[in-house]
């Protein structure tokens, strides 16, 4: 007698419109992104190769922290996010850590813990009521006092901090050994 059994699983929705297109805007630039660290080592992906700061692994780190911490605020409203306005020297130091290796960090921890946060955000694309649902921004200096974003404006700006970087760590790449990601 063979018998058989099957795991049960929880499948998301077939996502279409606006929200589909979300998915596919981060997947690609999410791509591009993990793309400049192909072949590397984790002394490699720690490395400054252009006047700024930033290292190839810091970057995803960073990206990694925005990401997770925008999802947050669309979940949580404000009191996810810092009051960028009473940071003080320590805490912008800290925030410095973000964009670069430290000691017993590797690229292929990195790149999961961005899997992990991509996983998530990629989930509440498809699974958030309304995506016109609006939150009031944290204080920031940055920021006009009193200003909302919904959770649309939200998806927008990670796929932008997500496509910007990523053209960062193209040039951070092509400086390290001459290997192109977008070219």
């Amino acid at each position: 007698m063979t018998t058989s059994t099957t795991a049960s699983t929880t499948t998301t929705p077939a996502v279409t419109g606006e929200r589909a297109d979300f998915l596919v805007a981060l997947a690609k630039h999410r791509h591009f992104l993990r793309f400049t660290t192909r072949d590397l080592t984790d002394e490699q992906a720690g490395l400054r190769t252009t006047a700024s700061e930033l290292c190839l692994g810091g970057l995803i780190k960073h990206v990694t922290s925005v990401e997770r911490l925008w999802a947050n605020f669309i979940v949580e409203g404000p009191s996810a996010m810092p009051d960028f306005t009473t940071w003080t020297e320590e805490d912008f130091a800290r925030r410095a850590d973000e964009f670069r290796l430290l000691p017993g960090e590797t690229l292929a921890g990195v790149l999961a813990d961005y899997a992990e946060v991509a996983r998530r955000t990629d989930e509440l694309v498809a699974t958030l009521t309304d995506l016109g649902v609006t939150r009031q921004l944290p204080n920031a200096p940055w920021f006009q006092p009193d200003t909302e974003w919904s959770a649309r404006r939200v998806l927008m700006h990670i796929i932008a901090e997500t496509a910007q970087h990523a053209g960062h760590a193209d040039i951070i790449r092509e400086s390290l050994d001459g290997a192109k990601s977008m070219g």
